[in-house]
């Protein structure tokens, strides 16, 4: 740790140059390892997608009363199109959390493999600010992945339209920004062994509570649910994305969209570097 305070001392006295490099050395270092491992990685984000589609959107559909099983067939929305936004969602809010929280629970176990990064020329926040960037990039791959899934695979066919490429582009930055950030606080306020609970008491809870299966307006009628579900950050991902590529559905306001993912995003990386800081001390 004295080794990296004094790298950190002298790159204060030479500008912010070596900064620059250290956290792009850190990225292309995470980068090369996940180019190895991209097929593991595409699986991950594909198939619970995959499965979700192909089983709601093409096999019920073509079973006898399958638009009964439809959950948006009373209300005479195309399930399929309310999905496309969503399940982008879901894939950016996942693949950031295991991109961040997952690695963190063995970099900070037994081997203690982080103090290996916070030994580069870059301060403590520095590193845990590559992380969220780094998961960030995963994110938005995996959106881009899942898209053409949720678009093709529904045997009815997906309206949608980008309304606003400047909205589009912001919402998925700040969207998995954000979910880089909600790894990284989960990630450094869960114990290692504990990290597999997470996933099924947190995760799962806001994704089903996300608006990713309906639009937030559709709750109008279980009025403390949808006000209860505002603290939810995937609900703005979901209705961001809504927003921009399917305008004809319900959504919340562009503004209140934007405004409060970049709320969850300085909330969630502020929690998670003074977290990070902690577990790295200890």
């Amino acid at each position: 740790m004295a080794t990296s305070v004094a790298h950190v001392q002298s790159a204060s006295r030479t500008g912010s140059l070596p900064y620059a490099r250290a956290f792009a050395g850190l990225l292309l270092r995470d980068l090369f390892v996940l180019r190895r491992e991209l097929f593991p990685f595409v699986i991950r984000v594909c198939m619970n997608p995959l499965l979700f589609l192909f089983v709601f959107t093409f096999v019920m559909p073509h079973m006898s009363g399958g638009a009964a099983l439809n959950p948006t067939a009373a209300t005479g929305m195309n399930f399929g199109t309310v999905l496309l936004p969503g399940l982008m969602a879901v894939a950016i809010m996942f693949s950031g959390i295991a991109a961040v929280a997952l690695p963190l629970a063995q970099e900070f176990g037994v081997t203690r493999e982080i103090d290996d990064r916070v030994m580069c020329p870059l301060p403590v926040a520095g590193v845990a600010i590559e992380k969220i960037c780094f998961s960030a990039l995963q994110s938005m791959v995996a959106a881009a992945i899942v898209f053409p899934l949720a678009y093709y695979i529904p045997a009815t066919p997906v309206v949608a339209h980008v309304s606003s490429w400047p909205v589009l582009f912001l919402v998925l930055v700040l969207a998995s920004l954000t979910s880089g950030a909600l790894g990284l606080t989960i990630g450094t306020s869960v114990k290692p062994q504990q990290i597999g609970l997470i996933f099924g008491v947190v995760v799962v809870p806001i994704t089903f509570l996300g608006c990713v299966y309906y639009p937030w307006a559709a709750l109008v009628h279980i009025r403390w649910l949808q006000i209860g579900v505002l603290i939810n950050p995937i609900v703005y991902m979901s209705e961001g994305l809504r927003a921009t590529l399917t305008p004809n559905l319900p959504h919340m306001p562009e503004w209140l969209i934007l405004g409060m993912l970049l709320v969850f995003l300085v909330l969630l990386t502020t929690i998670g570097i003074r977290g990070f800081r902690r577990r790295v001390i200890s």
